[in-house]
């Protein structure tokens, strides 16, 4: 990623950073191995609850860059969404040392820490952003949604149903993710979002 960022980018959970819905794939307790770091729920075949493969990088140079990062789930399950991003752990951001000699590098990060605003519950998305917008008073052009994608003005949103397109009311760009975020999708956003709004940009490198 390059300049002309959003101040907020806000993403949706299932299917759009994991690869699961966490209220009917996922079943808890949920708990984290202590050996290889993985998190696992309590069926007998356990699921694998982590991020798609780009993901954790891409939180890193987001937070990094000062964009203020969100997630907007309509799930059925809040507390055990927010018990996975609490156990996932982010590795370090790539070339990232601390001089720890047990590891040679930072230590992992709660996925949770990442993400400044949570708004998960039962709900449409309209509602996620009305609530965004009254907590951070970040105008509706100034955020970008992520739901298999939505993108729009400076906010930019991420997600992986059609459905979820009714946040263009709001002045959200929709933007489709059929197969979970990664940089090449994240890339895209981005561009059609400085395309649209080349005056209401950050000019700030990621």
């Amino acid at each position: 990623m390059t300049s002309r960022l959003p101040k907020l980018i806000a993403f949706d959970l299932d299917y759009t950073l994991w690869d699961f819905w966490i209220d009917t794939h996922v079943y808890p307790p949920l708990k984290r191995d202590p050996t290889s770091g993985k998190v696992i729920d309590n069926q007998r075949k356990p699921q694998t609850i982590d991020f798609y493969r780009d993901v954790p990088q891409i939180l890193h140079r987001l937070q990094s860059a000062g964009v203020m990062i969100a997630a907007c789930s309509r799930t059925d399950a809040p507390p055990l969404a927010r018990e996975a991003l609490n156990l996932i752990l982010v590795p370090p951001r790539a070339g990232d040392n601390n001089n720890n000699n047990n590891n040679n590098g930072a230590k992992p990060i709660p996925a949770i820490k990442f993400f400044d605003q949570l708004e998960i519950y039962p709900s449409s998305k309209i509602r996620h952003f009305k609530k965004l917008h009254e907590k951070t008073g970040i105008a509706y052009d100034e955020m970008i949604v992520d739901v298999r994608f939505f993108w729009r003005v400076v906010q930019l949103f991420f997600d992986d149903e059609w459905r979820n397109q009714e946040v263009e009311e709001l002045g959200v760009t929709f933007t489709l993710v059929p197969n979970g975020l990664n940089d090449r999708i994240l890339e895209k956003g981005l561009r059609d979002w400085r395309k649209r709004h080349p005056d209401q940009v950050d000019d700030d490198a990621v």
